[in-house]
């Protein structure tokens, strides 16, 4: 085999064979699923992870949304506490990706939320993704920290 083909044949981090580039960001919070599930469902929650005046009336299976920034998209699975799977797509893209965010219960008291995107056009999307759901997993825990020790 050429140097050249070997060098085309080798795959960067994040890329996959069939959906493009990937990316995955999550982590544990100490909420339950349930709160971690109210939090993601309620204004603040879509506010943030799917953009400022977003236009989801109902979050069900079928619905369509566009926020102020541009994000787009349409729900495709909806399993409520455990898995929510859509079309999603910033304003500048070409094609949508595929946005996956499920609620992995660790213990009664703690759930992983996880953020899974794919069919990413290139690594530069990727990274981009990969800074912006850290953000908003850092914003969630922010906030669902602040009213868990508001409850207290």
């Amino acid at each position: 085999m050429n140097r050249k083909v070997a060098m085309n044949s080798e795959k960067m981090v994040g890329q996959t064979a069939g959906v493009g580039f990937q990316i995955g960001v999550r982590r544990t919070l100490p909420i339950t699923r349930e709160q971690a599930w109210a939090y993601l469902v309620s204004s603040e929650g879509l506010s943030l992870w799917l953009g400022e005046g977003n236009t989801l009336e109902q979050l069900e299976v079928g619905e369509t949304f566009e926020s102020r920034e541009g994000i787009s998209g349409q729900v495709r699975v909806l399993k409520p506490f455990h898995q929510i799977r859509m079309a999603w797509r910033a304003k500048a893209w070409e094609h949508s990706s595929t946005l996956q965010i499920r609620l992995l219960q660790v213990k009664s008291d703690r759930t992983t939320i996880s953020f899974h995107q794919e069919k990413l056009a290139d690594a530069h999307t990727r990274e981009q993704m990969k800074l912006h759901w850290e953000q908003v997993l850092a914003t969630m825990t922010a906030r669902t920290n602040s009213q868990t020790h508001e409850d207290k």
